[in-house]
């Protein structure tokens, strides 16, 4: 096998070792075809199987209700910030959000050109390192959003905010879908570019409650309606294919380790690790989110310097620990510990930044 490094990247990011090499396995003969999946039609009884098998998987382990749409769609989770309020607009009715930072006010900036925006929340008086508690969202709204975790500032939500019993509540799951378990129910919309926490850049999950599809205005173009891929499974034009293949293949291997319950317990044990180093470096790394809102999926911290960080981040990759800086937008470092990163990969890392102290303090 080729060299394999641990990949923190924050995405595309790691995928599961087993569904990378079943898919080497079948990349030249896909179920007996004599071809591979970048090869057979979307609509042949091959690539419907699998097509719909991956969208089955998504229901069993997300425990989806039968009134929920699941959708594989195209143009990453930046696309639905803007056919969010385009399928979900009432006239006369604003949109409520939350703002976290990052990808959350680039969901705002696209939800204005729909209509009236409320933000009724916002962790900005303190660099985006906080997760708002206590939110509350209003009856006379089109809906509620929110970010879920956010990758550049390393905050996620605990909890899930309140939402009167007719208010859609949307959530920007990309970087923490499956991490644990939630009560999905208590959402209207999920969704998530794959390419952090499911499978590879070029599709993107999005799960609807049906009876919010016909919102959509009777002027919409045919592509952004969501009702459109909806009622076609997502085969209404060709769907990304090879990228729905390895979704699914890294879905097998949540479902055979045990299902989401089985991967938080796991992801919770991963981020232990790096914030006990964190916090017991006595500041020569510092943590970036308040520790009520610290992701399960990205710990983000500080050094005493750029050039220090930058050391940090060149001897890490020495050593097999890739994609450790920060955003570019925030600095720092990173490492992203989704689904698929192994605890081994995560004890390495540990090690490693121990090690770095001891050295460099």
């Amino acid at each position: 096998m080729a060299h394999r490094v641990y990949n923190f990247y924050p995405g595309p990011a790691t995928l599961p070792l087993p569904a990378l090499e079943k898919a080497q396995k079948e990349f030249l003969d896909y179920a007996g075809t004599g071809m591979s999946v970048l090869e057979i039609s979307h609509r042949s009884k091959e690539y419907d199987k699998l097509h719909h098998e991956a969208m089955d998987l998504v229901r069993e382990l997300l425990n989806l209700p039968d009134d929920y749409k699941v959708m594989w769609l195209q143009g990453g989770a930046s696309t639905q910030f803007y056919q969010v309020p385009l399928n979900l607009q009432v006239p006369g009715k604003p949109m409520e959000y939350v703002n976290t930072g990052g990808w959350s006010t680039k969901a705002i900036k696209e939800a204005k050109y729909f209509g009236d925006v409320r933000v009724i929340a916002s962790s900005e008086d303190e660099g985006f390192s906080y997760v708002p508690q206590n939110v509350e969202f209003s009856d006379d709204i089109a809906y509620a959003h929110i970010t879920t975790n956010n990758t550049l500032y390393g905050t996620e939500w605990h909890y899930i905010p309140k939402v009167p019993d007719d208010v859609p509540l949307v959530a920007d799951m990309s970087s923490n879908i499956m991490d644990k378990v939630i009560d999905i129910k208590k959402f209207a919309v999920m969704y998530a570019g794959a390419q952090k926490n499911l499978g590879p850049a070029g599709v993107t999950l999005v799960i609807v409650r049906e009876d919010l599809l016909d919102r959509v205005p009777e002027n919409t173009p045919t592509m952004q309606r969501w009702s459109t891929h909806a009622n076609k499974d997502s085969l209404f034009n060709t769907p990304p294919t090879f990228a729905i293949y390895i979704c699914k293949l890294a879905l097998e291997y949540i479902k055979e380790r045990g299902g989401v319950p089985a991967l938080e317990k796991v992801n919770r044990e991963k981020a232990k690790i790096l914030y006990d180093v964190i916090d017991s470096s006595d500041g020569f790394y510092k943590g970036h989110a308040r520790h009520d809102s610290r992701s399960l999926m990205n710990v983000t911290f500080r050094l005493a310097s750029e050039e220090l960080e930058l050391k940090c981040v060149e001897e890490g990759a020495k050593r097999g620990l890739i994609g450790l800086k920060g955003h570019r937008s925030v600095g720092g470092m990173r490492a992203s510990i989704y689904n698929a990163m192994t605890l081994e990969g995560v004890k390495a890392l540990a090690e490693f930044l121990k090690e770095f102290q001891e050295q460099n303090q």
